[in-house]
């Protein structure tokens, strides 16, 4: 079975223009996580989905310098984008991922995809992301080829076209949906970038442990919040997009 990562990414963000690319430590966010997203053992390749928009041009260059595949369609269809995405890289197995989450861990990752592994349905979906207990920044969803390929079918609403897994998710009569749960309840964290406040934090994670700790795990940012328990309160105001 071929387990594909593919990652949303495009330069155009209403809250934060060109999020992707804002670069800490002199380095662009997106380049963080694809080489955070590298080091799952369960992956077997990493495609970029972007926009044939010529504004993200930028962020294939930042693929063709990392030696990524991309794949390049509509702004608007993105569930079209990612089954063609899918397609184009052969996937059995479609690993979502969005280029909003640059300290994503793939420990974590990997623990999703092997949930995946234990459910024995064609039409099936696993994420940690239904009942949230991991920090949000951590969203990991799997899915099958198939599941993705009937979505792409049937899903005819705006909404369904723009948010890749809400048709799966919306029919749960016709997909088997599971959800991977964290031992402790840490889904008060905000680890995503979708606003300035999320950007100072994320910039002050990253400063403090990537240069000592490459690798980082979600262990090790816990620590160190709990070590600066006020670096939580720089976007604990932020409501995420859509809720």
């Amino acid at each position: 079975m071929r387990v594909v990562a593919i990652i949303q990414a495009r330069m155009c963000s209403s809250r934060l223009p060109g999020k992707v690319l804002k670069k800490v430590l002199g380095k662009p966010l997106l380049e963080y996580q694809l080489e955070r997203v590298k080091k799952s053992k369960l992956i077997d390749e990493i495609v970029v989905a972007t926009t044939d928009q010529t504004k993200d041009d930028p962020i294939v260059s930042l693929c063709k310098n990392m030696k990524i595949p991309y794949y390049r369609g509509s702004e608007t269809d993105v569930l079209k984008r990612y089954y063609m995405a899918a397609i184009h890289a052969k996937a059995d197995v479609v690993v979502r991922l969005t280029s909003d989450c640059p300290l994503i861990d793939p420990v974590q990752i990997d623990k999703v995809i092997e949930s995946y592994f234990t459910c024995d349905y064609p039409l099936k979906y696993v994420s940690n992301t239904l009942i949230r207990t991991f920090p949000r920044g951590m969203d990991t969803e799997v899915f099958s080829f198939q599941a993705l390929k009937e979505a792409y079918s049937k899903a005819k609403s705006k909404s369904d076209r723009e948010h890749v897994t809400r048709y799966i998710i919306n029919n749960n009569k016709t997909f088997k949906c599971l959800n991977v749960s964290n031992d402790k309840d840490f889904s008060h964290h905000r680890w995503t970038v979708d606003t300035i406040a999320d950007f100072i934090l994320i910039r002050k994670i990253i400063e403090a442990l990537y240069p000592q700790l490459p690798e980082f795990t979600l262990e090790d940012i816990i620590q160190l919040l709990d070590k600066f328990p006020e670096w939580q309160l720089i976007n604990h105001h932020i409501q995420q997009k859509g809720e």
